[in-house]
């Protein structure tokens, strides 16, 4: 959405945010996946609001599994224990991650969705993470591959 179109309608969930020093209205998906790819869980909230909004999503999986995630999720104060901040060419596990992203973007269109309230974007992200698990899992083996289904 163009920053100027903010606002227009009653509790819509984009908020004017940055993304790669540049203004943006819309909305921040947050996604915690698997040693496999598998979507795990997902939180979305406002563009304006900061990465360690998702802390409490982190936390959940503190007895189970380490987090990996990048710069923009580090609080001045404390992180959650399960949460690893990498640097960059750090914890190559990480591009499980933007894999999943790339696949979302590419072959899912998750760049162009129009919802502008909270309830029905949650429930678009809710069926995207669960088509998504099924794809990748449909052969019987986690594979990161989307391209069969596109065609």
């Amino acid at each position: 959405m163009h920053p100027w179109r903010e606002k227009r309608a009653q509790r819509q969930v984009a908020r004017k945010g940055l993304s790669n020093h540049r203004w943006i209205v819309g909305a921040k998906f947050a996604v915690v996946t698997d040693h496999d790819g598998r979507v795990v869980c997902f939180d979305v909230n406002g563009a304006n609001v900061h990465d360690t909004t998702f802390h409490p999503l982190i936390e959940q999986w503190k007895d189970k599994m380490i987090v990996l995630a990048d710069k923009g999720f580090k609080a001045k104060d404390s992180n959650p224990d399960n949460l690893k901040i990498c640097d960059k060419g750090t914890w190559n596990e990480r591009m499980i991650i933007e894999t999943v992203f790339s696949l979302f973007t590419g072959i899912l269109k998750m760049k162009k969705l129009t919802h502008r309230l909270l309830a029905p974007l949650k429930a678009r992200l809710a069926y995207t993470c669960a088509v998504f698990n099924l794809c990748t899992a449909w052969s019987g083996e986690a594979k990161l591959e989307l391209a069969p289904f596109a065609l």
